[in-house]
């Protein structure tokens, strides 16, 4: 096994509480994560810190500044269920196959369905619109630890946006049946450390204050 999964695109750090998980992983690691930028119409916003090469994290939690009062709701529930956390928690990560559209149907021929291929876009604090593609809804693993799919297109990756880097060491998880999950990993061409155990996954990334773990 790998520290690093094949194909890592981001992990996903949920958060009821953006700005307050943003000043912890700041006081922690030394490191200032980036705003990454609003998901309009989802209620949610994110902030980025790189993890070398082209992969990030993204710290997401709900928008303060959504709805608006002439939108009483976003569009649907806020993407992971950040609406309704407790407190920060790493949700789930997400790979960038070379061909998204024949990752997806290989997946499928090898037993695991990642779902529906779905357009969205953010916008970023200087006003670029970023458009990508990935899978999700239905068909997502309900431990987080099967990763969705991610195709940038032609916008530009969010690495490659000066983000601040705490560079990533290792990513571990826990769940109740490992072979079960390592099946759906395989058919999707990665791999993640993972034993028995509740279900919950934790990365190490090195900062200026040494090595810190995320839950």
């Amino acid at each position: 096994m790998t520290a690093v999964p094949p194909l890592l695109d981001h992990l996903v750090l949920g958060t009821p509480d953006l700005a307050a998980t943003v000043a912890d992983f700041a006081r922690r690691t030394g490191v200032t994560p980036a705003p990454g930028g609003v998901h309009v119409g989802r209620g949610t916003r994110n902030h980025l810190v790189g993890l070398g090469g082209r992969s990030y994290l993204e710290i997401l939690g709900p928008d303060p500044d959504q709805p608006d009062p002439d939108q009483p709701e976003p569009a649907g529930p806020r993407p992971f269920g950040v609406g309704r956390l407790t407190g920060p928690r790493t949700l789930t990560w997400a790979i960038s196959p070379p061909d998204l559209d024949a990752a997806v149907t290989a997946a499928r021929a090898r037993g695991h369905d990642p779902g529906l291929v779905r357009p969205m876009s953010r916008r970023t604090p200087d006003g670029t619109l970023l458009r990508w593609r990935l899978t999700e809804g239905g068909h997502a693993h309900p431990s987080g630890l099967v990763p969705f799919l991610i195709d940038w297109g032609d916008s530009r990756h969010p690495t490659d946006s000066d983000l601040p880097v705490t560079p990533l060491l290792e990513i571990t998880a826990t769940v109740p049946d490992p072979a079960e999950v390592r099946g759906r990993l395989a058919a999707l061409g990665t791999e993640l450390t993972l034993t028995a155990g509740p279900v919950a996954l934790s990365f190490t990334v090195a900062t200026p204050n040494g090595p810190v773990t995320f839950g």
